[in-house]
Protein backbone atom coordinates (compact mmCIF):
# COMPACT_ATOMS: atom_id res chain seq x y z
CA UNK A 1 0.00 0.00 0.00
CA UNK A 2 1.65 3.18 -1.33
CA UNK A 3 0.60 6.23 0.56
CA UNK A 4 1.63 9.66 -1.54
CA UNK A 5 2.37 12.27 1.63
CA UNK A 6 4.99 14.93 2.07
CA UNK A 7 4.73 15.06 6.22
CA UNK A 8 4.22 12.50 8.21
CA UNK A 9 0.83 14.10 9.78
CA UNK A 10 -0.21 13.59 6.09
CA UNK A 11 1.07 10.52 5.64
CA UNK A 12 -1.54 9.48 9.02
CA UNK A 13 -4.31 11.21 7.87
CA UNK A 14 -4.37 9.21 4.52
CA UNK A 15 -4.07 5.87 6.47
CA UNK A 16 -7.27 3.57 6.61
CA UNK A 17 -9.13 4.61 10.03
CA UNK A 18 -8.40 1.15 11.69
CA UNK A 19 -4.35 1.46 11.17
CA UNK A 20 -4.18 5.74 12.01
CA UNK A 21 -4.21 5.51 15.80
CA UNK A 22 -1.72 2.10 15.11
CA UNK A 23 0.81 4.08 13.31
CA UNK A 24 0.30 7.30 15.30
CA UNK A 25 1.55 5.58 18.54
CA UNK A 26 4.42 4.08 16.90
CA UNK A 27 5.48 7.73 15.67
CA UNK A 28 5.33 8.87 18.91
CA UNK A 29 7.09 5.94 20.61
CA UNK A 30 9.79 6.48 17.93
CA UNK A 31 9.96 10.03 18.36
CA UNK A 32 9.76 10.05 22.03
CA UNK A 33 12.72 7.28 22.30
CA UNK A 34 15.25 8.04 19.65
CA UNK A 35 18.19 9.86 20.54
CA UNK A 36 18.64 13.70 19.51
CA UNK A 37 20.07 14.30 16.11
CA UNK A 38 18.05 12.27 13.68
CA UNK A 39 15.31 13.85 11.81
CA UNK A 40 11.78 12.59 11.08
CA UNK A 41 10.40 13.16 7.57
CA UNK A 42 9.10 11.44 4.67
CA UNK A 43 11.34 8.73 3.14
CA UNK A 44 10.51 5.99 0.45
CA UNK A 45 7.19 6.94 0.88
CA UNK A 46 6.55 6.47 4.36
CA UNK A 47 7.38 8.16 8.38
CA UNK A 48 11.12 7.75 8.36
CA UNK A 49 13.80 8.64 10.78
CA UNK A 50 16.82 9.81 8.88
CA UNK A 51 20.53 11.33 9.73
CA UNK A 52 20.14 14.79 7.43
CA UNK A 53 22.54 15.90 5.02
CA UNK A 54 23.66 18.52 7.63
CA UNK A 55 24.84 15.77 9.70
CA UNK A 56 25.91 13.54 7.40
CA UNK A 57 26.88 15.02 3.92
CA UNK A 58 27.49 11.92 2.18
CA UNK A 59 23.86 10.98 2.69
CA UNK A 60 22.23 7.49 1.48
CA UNK A 61 25.15 5.61 -0.78
CA UNK A 62 22.05 3.93 -2.98
CA UNK A 63 21.19 7.46 -3.74
CA UNK A 64 23.85 10.24 -1.86
CA UNK A 65 20.66 12.82 -2.43
CA UNK A 66 18.79 11.05 -0.13
CA UNK A 67 19.49 11.82 3.75
CA UNK A 68 21.00 8.13 5.74
CA UNK A 69 18.01 6.10 6.49
CA UNK A 70 17.58 4.61 9.88
CA UNK A 71 13.87 3.76 11.10
CA UNK A 72 10.82 3.72 8.68
CA UNK A 73 7.47 3.07 9.73
CA UNK A 74 4.88 2.00 6.74
CA UNK A 75 1.45 0.56 6.56
CA UNK A 76 1.54 -2.17 4.15
CA UNK A 77 -1.65 -4.22 2.55
CA UNK A 78 -1.76 -6.85 5.60
CA UNK A 79 0.15 -5.22 8.33
CA UNK A 80 1.95 -2.15 9.66
CA UNK A 81 5.61 -2.66 9.19
CA UNK A 82 8.63 -1.13 11.08
CA UNK A 83 11.63 -1.10 9.58
CA UNK A 84 14.87 -0.68 11.93
CA UNK A 85 18.25 -0.65 9.87
CA UNK A 86 20.23 -1.58 13.32
CA UNK A 87 18.70 -4.85 13.39
CA UNK A 88 19.47 -5.68 10.08
CA UNK A 89 23.58 -4.27 10.44
CA UNK A 90 23.88 -5.23 14.13
CA UNK A 91 23.92 -8.76 15.25
CA UNK A 92 23.64 -8.41 18.50
CA UNK A 93 20.84 -6.15 18.39
CA UNK A 94 18.83 -8.52 16.21
CA UNK A 95 19.96 -11.42 18.79
CA UNK A 96 18.53 -8.84 21.51
CA UNK A 97 15.21 -7.80 19.99
CA UNK A 98 14.52 -11.66 19.09
CA UNK A 99 15.06 -12.54 22.51
CA UNK A 100 13.35 -9.81 24.15
CA UNK A 101 10.09 -10.02 21.78
CA UNK A 102 8.45 -13.03 23.58
CA UNK A 103 8.61 -11.25 26.69
CA UNK A 104 6.33 -8.82 25.23
CA UNK A 105 4.17 -10.28 23.04
CA UNK A 106 2.78 -13.75 22.78
CA UNK A 107 2.62 -14.26 18.93
CA UNK A 108 5.12 -15.59 16.93
CA UNK A 109 7.75 -12.82 15.60
CA UNK A 110 7.51 -12.07 12.12
CA UNK A 111 9.94 -10.29 10.46
CA UNK A 112 12.39 -9.92 7.45
CA UNK A 113 16.01 -8.68 7.38
CA UNK A 114 15.21 -4.97 8.92
CA UNK A 115 11.17 -5.22 8.87
CA UNK A 116 9.09 -5.91 11.76
CA UNK A 117 5.86 -7.11 10.72
CA UNK A 118 2.74 -6.39 12.69
CA UNK A 119 -0.34 -8.55 11.22
CA UNK A 120 -2.26 -7.57 14.56
CA UNK A 121 -2.10 -4.11 15.39
CA UNK A 122 -3.19 -4.83 18.93
CA UNK A 123 -0.35 -6.50 20.06
CA UNK A 124 2.44 -3.97 18.88
CA UNK A 125 4.80 -4.13 21.95
CA UNK A 126 5.58 0.00 21.97
CA UNK A 127 7.51 -0.51 25.15
CA UNK A 128 9.81 -2.65 23.00
CA UNK A 129 9.80 -0.67 20.14
CA UNK A 130 11.10 2.67 22.68
CA UNK A 131 13.75 0.62 24.31
CA UNK A 132 14.92 -0.46 20.43
CA UNK A 133 14.96 3.41 19.68
CA UNK A 134 17.36 3.89 22.71
CA UNK A 135 19.72 1.29 21.44
CA UNK A 136 21.62 3.20 18.74
CA UNK A 137 22.91 7.05 18.79
CA UNK A 138 23.30 8.47 15.63
CA UNK A 139 26.66 8.68 15.69
CA UNK A 140 26.58 4.82 16.39
CA UNK A 141 24.22 4.33 13.40
CA UNK A 142 26.87 6.78 10.91
CA UNK A 143 29.88 4.64 12.10
CA UNK A 144 27.95 1.19 11.79
CA UNK A 145 26.82 2.18 8.57
CA UNK A 146 30.25 3.58 7.51
CA UNK A 147 32.15 -0.16 9.04
CA UNK A 148 29.31 -2.86 7.43
CA UNK A 149 27.30 -1.30 4.47
CA UNK A 150 28.82 1.82 2.85
CA UNK A 151 30.91 0.37 0.38
CA UNK A 152 33.87 2.55 -0.83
Amino acid sequence: MTIEAKTPDEYIAKLPEDRKEAVSKLRETIKKNLPKGFEECINYKMIGYVIPHSQYPDGYHCDPKLPLPFINIASQKNFVALYHMGIYSKPELLDWFVAEYPKHVKTKLDMGKSCIRFKNIQTIPYDLIGELCQKITPQDWINTYEQNIKKS
